[in-house]
């Protein structure tokens, strides 16, 4: 069991806040493998409070088969703040997290995401204002550091522990590695000796045993799954299994990547629409299909498809 603030997890298996990937029809696949605690994708504080229209639509969720957590992004203690009480209000999710760790330059050029790696002062300025305005556990999740070399994550989750955070998940790599080299465990490690909150590690789960490696390697509480679910949400239910029962599910085989990856097009085009649907699936597709005999052609193929029936041909035939 995971204890984040009053907040309590059966599994130690979340998954994680992804931009572009996580939306509504994602996350309700995710539930079906078993997925007990989902973030949405990373939303703007700014445009929360202005009632942008595509904001509000990225915080839509459904609590059907477990609870939600919404991350916020922003550098403006005020308007995060302000972000935070309208979440909480108007949409009550079970969490709130902070993103320090996005890693792209249009977020960190604002000063949001990674870059409050930089500015002790700032992110905990943000934390305050943030846990003022709700009564629901807080969380950040963070990279071990701004440029490769650093290891600033562990004195800042100090800090924003002394400023009541209940948790929080490190990607364990650098801003300036982006998704590069591999994930240093050993900071993980380093970040549950130093901390007396819930650690949940991130970075390079791509298995079962990578999730149980983690797990025993770091010590960590919980294991935050994101790259490997892309076309894979099979992971949460294999990741749960070999952790809770010591025991593996066997990986999906060829028709049931197919089948799975047309259900979730169905799925896409009742929520958005075809018209917008269709291409917002082509990296989902692809991802499902990854590794599979002809992929690339059969990738090309979907790319080039400009509706719902040319997509479900294609990969009718390809079956």
């Amino acid at each position: 069991m995971v204890k984040i603030g009053e907040l309590e997890l059966v599994s130690p298996i979340i998954t994680a806040p992804m931009a572009g990937v996580t939306d509504f029809p994602f996350r309700q696949i995710l539930r079906e493998y078993g997925a007990e605690l989902c973030f949405t994708e990373m939303v703007s504080s700014h445009g929360l409070v202005q009632g942008n229209v595509r904001t509000k639509k990225l915080v839509d969720f459904s609590r059907r088969g477990g609870l939600i957590g919404i991350q916020l992004f922003g550098s403006e203690p005020g308007i995060m703040g302000e972000a935070a009480e309208i979440l909480q209000e108007e949409y009550s999710p079970d969490i709130i997290d902070i993103n320090m760790c996005c890693p792209a330059p249009k977020v960190t050029k604002t000063g949001a995401g990674a870059a409050l790696l930089q500015d002790y002062e700032l992110a905990e300025r943000i934390v305050k204002a943030v846990k003022n305005s709700i009564s629901l556990p807080l969380t950040v999740k963070m990279r071990k550091g701004f440029d490769e070399g650093e290891l600033s994550c562990i004195e800042l989750a100090r800090r924003l522990q002394e400023r009541g955070v209940d948790g929080v998940s490190i990607h364990a790599r650098s801003r300036e590695q982006f998704y590069e080299g591999r994930a240093d465990r050993d900071v993980i490690a380093r970040a549950v000796e130093n901390l007396d909150i819930p650690v949940v590690a991130s970075g390079d789960i791509f298995t079962p045993e990578d999730a149980s490696d983690m797990q025993q390697e770091t010590g960590c509480e919980g294991v935050m799954l994101a790259r490997g679910m892309q076309g894979n949400p099979w992971l949460v239910s294999r990741s749960r299994a070999y952790l809770e029962h010591g025991r593996d599910i066997s990986p999906p085989d060829f028709r049931s990547r197919i089948d799975q990856a047309l259900a979730h097009m169905e799925s896409a085009i009742e929520y958005y629409g075809e018209e917008r649907a269709v291409p917002l699936m082509r990296k989902h597709l692809s991802w499902y299909i990854k590794g599979l005999p002809c992929c690339s052609e059969i990738k090309e193929r979907i790319n080039r498809a400009g509706n719902r029936d040319e997509v479900a041909d294609i990969l009718g035939e390809y079956l």
